[in-house]
């Protein structure tokens, strides 16, 4: 599905169309791209780990500008109670103009009203995840992987 918004450019005063794609196919090199694009710390450097990144998500829910992609928001879910957010990249060259928050929206918007959206932040992204309607938790645990 091909969906198409307009982004507001703050720096030029300009107006953009971002088009957002669910379920687009992209490379593990791409996804390996927009991760270190957008700072992500991913396995990038394993290309038959984002290829199975890739293969067994859920939801893949895309930004472009052109043929450029900007944006990703990568899950896992059962779409009747609860989804994880596992990725969500946005190029730095693209933040602060709404695109997470879109790629975030669509992704609600896929999953519906029964399911859960949760999602583990890095330190740095702390404070804006309840800006677009994330409340934090206490009643979370996770084990890391050793790999």
């Amino acid at each position: 599905m091909y969906l198409q918004f307009p982004a507001f450019t703050p720096q030029s005063y300009s107006m953009q169309t971002i088009h957002y794609r669910l379920d687009a196919s992209i490379t593990p090199t791409q996804l390996a791209e927009i991760f270190q694009r957008a700072g992500l710390k991913r396995p990038t450097e394993d290309l038959a780990r984002m290829a199975q990144m890739l293969e067994h998500a859920s939801l893949l829910i895309t930004a472009w500008d052109d043929e450029k992609l900007i944006g990703v928001a990568r899950s896992l879910s059962d779409f009747c109670f609860c989804c994880y957010l596992s990725d969500l990249a946005v190029d730095q060259n693209y933040q602060h103009k709404g695109i997470g928050k879109q790629l975030i929206h669509l992704t609600r918007e896929s999953i519906g009203t029964k399911t859960t959206l949760l999602l583990l932040s890095v330190p740095s992204a702390m404070t804006y995840y309840p800006k677009v309607g994330f409340t934090a938790v206490a009643n979370g645990w996770t084990i890391q992987r050793t790999q």
